[in-house]
């Protein structure tokens, strides 16, 4: 764990595909592994950045270490997902360049089962409707990292009401909160990685 959150913190692709397979020889649930390694590392890069101690080079060279880490998780833990649980559409927002968070929750539902369609970052909230609608989303989540892009996730909300596209909403990033979705319409609030399946869960229910 140590070693996959050193990876990231250092941007070491090369540390961080070595300990991704050493954890998983060592028996370490990749769920586990993204959330308490990859995941902390990550939170470690976003404070650095909010607290403009690292700048986005570096941000950039920390996702690259994490996404190779996932190339090797992601096999495992979709192995043993058989019949999707449902579909979810996900993505960080127009005007927003982080994809980490969104990137750690991403892995997390495919490795419980989902079919998650990535639409990558910096993306308009007419793309979010049109991948839900081709896709059939069960739920859509938007990931916003700054003050002047949340707002978008309102768009995204107001979108698929007109829409009348049937897909519950998720919502994250540094600014969100449960009373901003709640005041957008939005359902659910999501704080972290470790939380959003159980959440995309609930939400699929109903």
């Amino acid at each position: 764990m140590e070693s996959l959150k050193k990876a990231v913190e250092t941007w070491d692709i090369k540390l961080a595909e070595t300990a991704a397979k050493q954890a998983l020889d060592a028996g370490i649930a990749p769920g586990d592994a993204v959330e308490n390694g990859l995941g902390k590392g990550m939170e470690t890069i976003s404070n650095l950045f909010d607290e403009a101690k690292i700048f986005l080079p570096q941000v950039l060279a920390a996702s690259a270490a994490m996404e190779k880490a996932l190339s090797i998780f992601e096999p495992v833990m979709t192995k043993g997902a058989t019949a999707s649980r449902g579909t979810v559409v996900i993505a960080t927002v127009l005007g927003d360049i982080h994809e980490i968070g969104k990137n750690v929750v991403a892995a997390m539902l495919k490795g419980a089962g989902y079919n998650v369609v990535d639409l990558g970052r910096d993306v308009p909230p007419e793309k979010f409707i049109e991948a839900a609608q081709e896709n059939n989303a069960d739920v859509v989540g938007a990931s916003a990292l700054m003050t002047t892009t949340v707002v978008v996730q309102k768009d995204i909300v107001d979108l698929l009401k007109e829409a009348k596209h049937p897909a519950k909403t998720i919502f994250g990033g540094a600014p969100a909160s449960a009373e901003w979705v709640e005041s957008i319409g939005g359902d659910q609030y999501c704080p972290s990685g470790a939380e959003a399946v159980e959440m995309v869960n609930n939400l699929v229910k109903g």
